[in-house]
């Protein structure tokens, strides 16, 4: 059970690789058990305390999840706009304060240089590294962009009985660079990036019809069916995550995904961007269920 590495990736030292011989190991469903019934919160302790450093998928259910964008305050009106201009692959839920590593809007006692459980660096547009923790790296002018995430709406499909072929299979959700294009602001323009999940052909109406409720967290699919319609090659190498398996008659639907900007960012060449490693997700104190139309407050 393993998370396939973008090819780009390439920092070194990094010993989780080097054990696994070019891939990073999740963790076991034992070891992710006692995390499943820990709060939002808790999570984030644990994964402050450096004891959970993989992905969160199928951790803090209910609970909304984000892609984390962290940019110095001279390019941040022009990501805003870019965002704005691009609500499904990023839908746009909380910017920090200049310098500030705290977002008092969806969460209590988060730190964004300690509490997401793996990030990745980049300067003047290329990967660099992968720490666990950005706080020897952080900058008074930094400002943090939070945009929703897709594993939010996945309690809401488990709810509805539909199954998720990633988590039956203990991995990663696969997601795949295409050629969709976004609207250009300021440096920032590329491709989106969509994640995938497998359906029958009823089910995949029944899971469009559930995650078009949730437009905080991508809404409904942007593409269903053929992948080499929007620029995909092989279904089964993913750009990032893991391959799962599409059983015969069944429909993969795709989604516009918050990896996006890691995507942009290699065309606009910030010399400094920190983001979220893929799957690593920024777990928030709101319920899921409230992401629907608009994002409640902290009660």
């Amino acid at each position: 059970m393993d998370i396939r590495w973008d090819s780009a990736d390439h920092s070194p030292g990094f010993r989780d690789r080097n054990e696994a011989k070019g891939k990073h190991v999740m963790s076991n469903v034992e070891e992710l058990r006692p995390l499943e019934g820990l709060s939002p919160m808790d999570v984030r302790r644990v994964i402050r305390s450096g004891q959970h450093t993989t992905d969160t998928a199928g951790i803090a259910m209910g609970y909304i999840q984000g892609n984390l964008v962290i940019l110095p305050e001279k390019y941040a009106l022009d990501f805003a706009a870019f965002c704005q201009r691009n609500p499904k692959p990023c839908p746009l839920i909380a910017v920090s304060e200049k310098g500030d590593p705290s977002l008092p809007t969806l969460a209590r006692d988060f730190d964004l240089r300690t509490d997401i459980s793996r990030y990745r660096v980049f300067r003047d547009g290329e990967f660099v590294e992968a720490p666990t923790d950005i706080s020897e790296l952080w900058q008074d002018d930094f400002v943090g962009f939070v945009l929703g995430c897709s594993f939010s709406f996945e309690n809401a499909l488990l709810e509805e009985g539909l199954e998720l072929r990633h988590l039956e299979e203990e991995v990663c959700v696969p997601a795949y660079k295409t050629t969709v294009p976004t609207t250009k602001a300021g440096p920032f323009e590329g491709g989106m990036v969509v994640s995938m999940r497998p359906f029958s052909p009823g089910d995949a109406i029944r899971a469009i019809e559930v995650t078009s409720r949730f437009p905080l967290t991508h809404g409904a699919p942007v593409h269903m069916g053929d992948p080499a319609a929007i620029g995909i090659a092989d279904l089964d190498r993913p750009d990032y995550g893991d391959r799962v398996t599409i059983e015969p008659g069944e429909v993969p639907l795709y989604w516009a995904c918050g990896i996006t900007p890691q995507v942009v960012v290699t065309n606009a060449k910030p010399d400094i961007c920190i983001t979220h490693f893929p799957g690593h997700m920024l777990i928030t104190d709101l319920p899921a269920k409230a992401s629907a139309q608009n994002l409640p407050k902290l009660a």
